[in-house]
This record gives C-alpha cells, structure tokens and sequence, in this order.
C-alpha cells in the first residue's frame, strides 16, 4: 500500500503540494514512484521559468517508463531539488522528502482543485 501523507495537497496526476505560505513545494506522490519502479532521471524547469497550473514542467524516467510531470498550481519556480540531478533515486527511498521543485504560487485559489490526502488515497486504491 502507498503512503498518503495528511496535511498535504493531491493532484489527479499524482503529484503532491505542501503549502509554505505563497510557496507549493512540488513532488511526486509514492504511489506515482512505486508504479514507475527505479527512478533515473529527473527532469526539472529552471528557476524563474513561469509552470501553469495543468501543465507539464518536467518529467521522471524509469528503467520502465517516462512521465510527465504536471504542476498543480501556477507560478515561477524560485527553487528546484538539485540533489535530484545527481541522485534521482532518491524519489524512489523517500517521494515525500524529494520535493522536485518550489513555486511562487501567482494565485493560491488554484489549491481549491487538489484532493486532501483520504481522497487522493480513494483515488489510489
């Protein structure tokens, strides 16, 4: 069974937002990695590119698959995981503790859309 984390953010596309004030901390959920299997390659925008909400901003490879990755909010990116450029294999060990990137959210009422976590986890059984 995957972990589903309370007091975080679901979208249908299995990332995840933690809300830091006007801040989304962005990752993939641990579903999304355990369907994937071994993580290889992280794609990520570049801090101060523009992410619109529903779009794609990056994307994970797998020894199995790639993936797009959609960002749930709409924004600039004032942050990204380097760590993840040299150790993708991280989002496998921990999805929750591998945030991929961080955004300035340009209008927080786009969170109104996401799953809280005993949803998304209906979604996902």
């Amino acid at each position: 069974m995957s972990k589903v984390i309370e007091g975080l953010l679901y979208s249908e596309s299995h990332e995840w937002v933690k809300v830091e004030g006007n801040i989304a901390v962005i990752g993939v959920s641990d579903f999304a990695q355990k369907e994937m299997g071994e993580i290889t390659y992280v794609d990520m925008p570049d801090v101060d590119d523009e992410v619109e909400k529903g779009e794609s901003f990056g994307a994970l490879e797998s020894v199995k698959a790639a993936s797009d990755l959609y960002s749930p909010v709409s924004g600039t990116v004032v942050e990204k995981n380097d760590e993840l450029e040299d150790a993708p294999e991280k989002v496998n060990e921990d999805a929750y503790e591998a945030w991929i990137i961080k955004v300035e959210m340009s209008d927080p009422s786009e969170l109104e859309g996401l799953m809280d976590a005993a949803s998304y986890k209906a979604t996902t059984e």
